[in-house]
Parts: structure tokens; C-alpha cells; sequence
């Protein structure tokens, strides 16, 4: 049901008619709505109004606007605080949510919460270009947004992939799309493949969590805003011990495909 202030309330257990209420194309679109604002959350960053008045936005070499961000993915990875860092851990919880939700029993409520999602992406991804990094063009938008759509596709291939191959694969795809497919990182020193091994544990775990849950309970806790701190929690730390791991990291950089690296300019 929804409360007076129209956020979804979800009872605290699952029947077959709660089953159903996640069914209906306006519900659906509201949960996919809290699916997606957990995903967008994890790496966020913002852009001082000073910067931009002033036109002095830090850039990368390749021209990406810097912003500010906090947090697992930026301060202990180092990914910087740009749309495409931005866009992509998004894209990685986008992802494990997916994988989980195709457990529902109906095909087409699969498939309604899969487009409802990157709906939500499209629109938040608009609004930064526009608000953010004052992409006034609609038509360029437009363009960047056809591109993440296919980005998007490619993503699911590539974790989907090695998911069924095993770490290493993923490793390789998380590479590719976190890290840009380069051998380092934005300071110019080597790539600590460290941290494509704890991104792989992140992901392995979030995935185990959800599995002890049925579909209905994990777009519950979702559903009530729970469902990032539920499953998606790095605060206790992602830490492996390179060596003793069977991603075999020394090496993984040698066996990766190059290539990964976005087209995205924002």
C-alpha cells in the first residue's frame, strides 16, 4: 500500500497477494524508483556552484569534469568523482539487483523492472548532464544517453560472463569498466589489481546476501529504503589478501583484453 505521503509501505512478510501488489505497472515503477536511488547512491560526488560559475572545473586529461565524492568506491578504490565513475558503480548495483530479480516467477515482471531501471538511470543521468555539467543541448544528451544504453547492454554481457567463468573473467570486466581497461590508475602509478580483486569479493558477497531472501523480500527491503545498507554495505570493509586469492592477480593484467575504456566525456 502507500502511506499518505505516497512512498510504497511493504508489509513484513511475503503472501501471494503481496507477491502480486509488486506486479502492477504503477507499483513496479515506484520500487524500480528505490532500486535505482539505492544504485545511485553508492558513488555519488556533487560539483561546487562556485566551479561552475567560475569555469574552473577540474578536469581529467581526457576532459571529464572532477567533482567531490566520498566513500568506499572513491577514497578506498580511488576511483575519481566523475559521471562515468559515477555511471558505472551505478551500472555494477544495477546489475546485482538485476541477477537477483530474475528469479520472479513472471517473465514480464522481469522484464518491467529491468526497463523501469535504467528509466530511472536515463532520467538521473540526464539531469546531471544538464544540472551538474550544463550540457544544455538536448540533442547532445540525447546522444550521451544512447551511448549509455549501450554501455548498460555491454555491462550485462560482461558480468554476466564472469559470473559463469569465475573471477578472473569478472576481474577482466571490472576492469574494463570501473578502470577504464588501463594498466593505471588517474596518479599514473601501477594499477593495484587489489582493488579489481575487492570489487569482485563486493560483488560475490552483495549477491550472497540478497540469495538468502526470496525476490519479494529483497524488493520489500528496497521498497522501505533498506535495501543498500542491507546489501550493499562496505562500511566493515572489502579487503582480500591478494595472495592468497584464486584471481591470481599478478597476472591478471596480462590475460585482461584491452579496450574497455568509455567513450563518456561528461
Amino acid at each position: 500500500m502507500r502511506s499518505r505521503h505516497g512512498a510504497f509501505t511493504a508489509p513484513s512478510h511475503t503472501t501471494k497477494r503481496d507477491a502480486s501488489s509488486f506486479k502492477g505497472t504503477y507499483v513496479a515503477y515506484g520500487v524500480a524508483k528505490k532500486l535505482f536511488a539505492a544504485c545511485a547512491e553508492q558513488a555519488d560526488y556533487t560539483i561546487s556552484e562556485d566551479l561552475k560559475k567560475a569555469g574552473n572545473i577540474p578536469k581529467t586529461p581526457s576532459g571529464e569534469d572532477i567533482g567531490e565524492g566520498s566513500g568506499w568506491w572513491h577514497k578506498e578504490l580511488g576511483l575519481l568523482p566523475t559521471f562515468s565513475s559515477w555511471s558505472q558503480v551505478t551500472f555494477l548495483h544495477m546489475y546485482l539487483i538485476t541477477v537477483r530479480l530474475r528469479g520472479l516467477s513472471s517473465p514480464e515482471s522481469v522484464q518491467t523492472y529491468n526497463r523501469y531501471l535504467f528509466e530511472h538511470f536515463s532520467h538521473e543521468a540526464e539531469r546531471r548532464m544538464d544540472v551538474l555539467h550544463g550540457i544544455t543541448s538536448r540533442s547532445i544528451r540525447v546522444s550521451y544517453l544512447k551511448d549509455l544504453f549501450v554501455q548498460w547492454r555491454g555491462v550485462l554481457a560482461a558480468y554476466d560472463e564472469g559470473l559463469v567463468k569465475g573471477d578472473a573473467q569478472l576481474g577482466a570486466a571490472v576492469w574494463r569498466n570501473l578502470f577504464k581497461g588501463l594498466p593505471t590508475d588517474h596518479n599514473g602509478n601501477e594499477l593495484d589489481w587489489a582493488k579489481v580483486a575487492n570489487v569482485v569479493l563486493y560483488m560475490r558477497r552483495s549477491l550472497d546476501k540478497m540469495s538468502t531472501m526470496n525476490e519479494m523480500d529483497v524488493l520489500t527491503q528496497f521498497a522501505r529504503g533498506t535495501g543498500a545498507e542491507a546489501f550493499f554495505d562496505t562500511a566493515g570493509g572489502v579487503s582480500i589478501d591478494p595472495e592468497s586469492h584464486d584471481m591470481e592477480l599478478p597476472g591478471i593484467g596480462l590475460r585482461m583484453l584491452k579496450g574497455g575504456e568509455s567513450k563518456q566525456r561528461i
